[in-house]
């Protein structure tokens, strides 16, 4: 058996269970990343912004231990960790890092499962965003830039002002 590894490791829950997992871990001083947006709803008599997770059904735990591998699967709500090729995906930091960026900057964050096309790579140099490598898609008459977040097949699609970017391309 091989040594366990302290990593990001991503945890598939039940629906709408992502939150009572994340006061579990809390609890449990286990270290876990829950990306939330926030979205506006409206009812019949009145509209109020609401915290929903960036990502329904995941939540990001970082684990040290077996132990703490093996109590985060016995929470209620939890079904499994994430695997690809029958191996339980471990996730880099500097990936965890550019889902904190997107989810402290809480509105206007749209997730989509959809395909694009190739576009133009660029950095974010403003705002909160700075320092985010990212590629360009024209949605409609909005410019939008488009992050892959590829280990979980899902893209996280943002407006952003056209003079905080900057392109990728070398002039030769």
């Amino acid at each position: 058996m091989s040594p366990f590894l302290t990593a990001w490791y991503l945890l598939y829950t039940r629906p709408c269970y992502e939150k009572k997992i994340a006061d579990k871990l809390a609890g449990m001083d286990v270290n876990y990343l829950l990306p939330v947006r926030k979205v506006l709803k409206q009812w019949h008599d009145r509209k109020k912004y609401m915290e929903e997770p960036l990502f329904p059904s995941y939540l990001f735990v970082h684990l040290s231990n077996i132990q703490q591998f093996f109590e985060c699967l016995h929470i209620n709500g939890v079904l499994y960790y994430v695997k690809f090729n029958k191996e339980i995906v471990r996730i880099n930091d500097a990936t965890i890092r550019n889902i904190r960026l997107l989810s402290e900057a809480g509105q206007d964050i749209e997730v989509t499962t959809g395909r694009f096309g190739p576009g133009e790579r660029v950095t974010i140099v403003e705002g909160t965003l700075a320092g985010l490598s990212c590629e360009v898609v024209a949605c409609g008459k909005q410019e939008k830039f488009l992050v892959r977040v590829n280990f979980m097949q899902r893209n996280i699609l943002m407006s952003v002002p056209k003079n905080c970017l900057r392109s990728h391309c070398v002039h030769e």
